[in-house]
This record gives structure tokens, C-alpha cells and sequence, in this order.
């Protein structure tokens, strides 16, 4: 599953949109819970989740330096 996980900074990735970025952390929380959709009690805290690992990506994301590179090409949807 995080086999399909795309990598998000540029160059590889020119363009990351927000939308980008849920769905790996998505695929992620899917992967370290085991479950693809939780049940409802478990719900809350997977959201919770998904959105915590999605913020730290775009802190990862806007703090990268990449060499060679010019200014950072992601945007935010």
C-alpha cells in the first residue's frame, strides 16, 4: 500500500497540491492502522490523524532546500 506513495518534492514532483499531500497521508495512516476505512468509533482519530501526518508533510515539504534547485514550484490548493 505505502508502495503507492509518490514522492512529493520537486524536481521529482513540479506541482504538490494539498490534495497531493492528504492522500500520502492517507495511504500512510491506512498502512499503520491496518485499516482502510475504521470503524466509527475509530473514525475520529484516524481523521485526526490523517490530518497531523498531512501537516507535517507540508512542514517537511516547505522546509526542504533542495539543491540546484530554483524557488520551491508546490503550491497550495
Amino acid at each position: 500500500m505505502c508502495r503507492s506513495i509518490k514522492t512529493l518534492r520537486p524536481p521529482t514532483t513540479p506541482e504538490v497540491t494539498d490534495e497531493d499531500i492528504r492522500a500520502a497521508a492517507l495511504q500512510y495512516v491506512r498502512k499503520v492502522s491496518g485499516f482502510r476505512a475504521p470503524a466509527a468509533h475509530n473514525r475520529e482519530v484516524f481523521d485526526q490523524t490523517v490530518e497531523a501526518v498531512a501537516a507535517a508533510t507540508q512542514v517537511l515539504l516547505d522546509g526542504l532546500q533542495i539543491r540546484g534547485s530554483a524557488a520551491r514550484r508546490h503550491t497550495h490548493s
